[in-house]
């Protein structure tokens, strides 16, 4: 195992009714809060109202701003840090999935700096603190409640990056799986896909860790048990619950202990997203089998076949590289089960310029820390892709 550091600050709070204590909770940081929130599904869910009025009931002044997109933009940062600036605010709330928590700690963070928030993203400067965050998490996904990174994009300079300091993680997060009854089945497959996908990047790994392989499996195998079983009866409760939490373990440093981060599918989906605006999760999940497929090898067969056997149930042979391919296409068939895209084509997705988007996605010699790839590793990828 390798040398690790882990300390995660972030509170949470989680189960049914948790949301009663926002009121308190933002209290202890402030009297005045920005308010972060999406487009207009927590308005239809009543969420709204009930956050209100529970800061309300604490004397809190609510600064409103909503309209956060699904792959949030830095227009929206250089907005939300402009109102904290203007109304002296003290702590800022994301009630939303991902991109509103991401959005909410640029903001945060760019409300206590002086020049362009995309200065933070572009990796000019470091940020020199930020206002207290906290979430009211309503998608099973990126984990962003209990971690201090995010993603925003310039699409003006084609660039969708990710950024955190330690002054981001939120103070608290509420969790409450029925505030993700809601959520459609299409945005509960882009969870799902997120979560595993997060736990690919730590678990396709060179180094020796046999405690963290066994945590990413339990992970996974909750994640991929709950999908179908969320999809079809959307306010199961337990799948809710085991979802979002299992999307929130997969990123929240417990999946990752010892490991390098290997980096090749949010890398290169960042890019795909920073040129067409796509979902996420729908650009994750048409990589990962194909980069996958592309990696597997006499070196790396070993990894895919305990892949294979321990996540996937594939019954345990001696031809390694035969169950190795099978858990992979049970990958794509399980994606496919979900309604999730697997070529590029699905996503509208034609004659993309693949050169651009290569020379986007590497800004050294080669990607990934599991299997190191070149320029022409990641275009084969894409063109398997199409």
């Amino acid at each position: 195992m390798k040398n690790f550091y882990f300390h995660n600050p972030t509170k949470v709070f989680f189960g049914k009714g948790e949301v009663e204590k926002v009121g308190k909770l933002v209290k202890e940081y402030g009297n005045t809060v920005l308010l972060v929130y999406g487009k207009s599904s927590i308005k239809k869910m009543g969420l709204y109202d009930k956050v209100v009025n529970l800061l309300e009931k604490e004397d809190i002044k609510i600064i409103d701003f909503g309209g956060i997109d699904p792959n949030p933009r830095i227009e929206s940062i250089r907005e939300g840090a402009e109102l904290c600036k203007k109304h002296k605010v003290d702590v800022v709330l994301a009630v939303g999935g991902g991109s509103t928590i991401d959005a909410s700690k640029g903001i945060a963070s760019a409300a206590l700096y002086d020049g362009d928030p995309w200065d933070f993203y572009s990796y000019k400067v470091e940020s020199v603190g930020a206002l207290p965050i906290a979430s009211i998490l309503t998608l099973a996904a990126t984990g962003s409640e209990m971690n201090a990174g995010s993603v925003v994009t310039n699409f003006e300079t084609k660039e969708k990056n990710g950024w955190g300091s330690p002054y981001t993680n939120p103070k608290f997060s509420i969790l409450d799986p029925v505030n993700t009854f809601t959520v459609s089945k299409h945005q509960t497959g882009c969870g799902v896909v997120d979560a595993l996908t997060h736990v690919y990047e730590f678990y396709f790994s060179n180094e020796d860790a046999y405690l963290n392989d066994r945590v990413c499996e339990g992970i996974m195998k909750t994640i991929i048990h709950y999908g179908p079983i969320a999809l079809k009866n959307p306010e199961d409760y337990e799948a809710r619950a085991n979802l979002m939490f299992g999307s929130t373990l997969a990123l929240n440093g417990v999946s990752g202990f010892a490991k390098d981060f290997e980096g090749f599918n949010h890398i290169t989906e960042h890019v795909l997203s920073a040129f067409y605006d796509i979902a996420h999760a729908d650009g994750l999940s048409v990589l990962a089998p194909h980069w996958m497929e592309y990696i597997l090898s006499d070196k790396t067969v070993n990894k895919f076949y305990e892949f294979a056997v321990n996540v996937w149930g594939v019954h345990p042979g001696k031809d390694k590289m035969a169950i190795a391919k099978e858990g992979i296409k049970r990958v794509s068939e399980y994606y496919k089960s979900l309604d999730m895209p697997l070529y590029l084509k699905d996503l509208n997705i034609i004659n993309p310029p693949l050169d651009e988007i290569v020379d986007k996605t590497l800004h050294r010699e080669t990607i990934g820390r599991y299997v190191a790839l070149t320029k022409e590793d990641v275009k084969k990828i894409l063109t398997n892709a199409l």
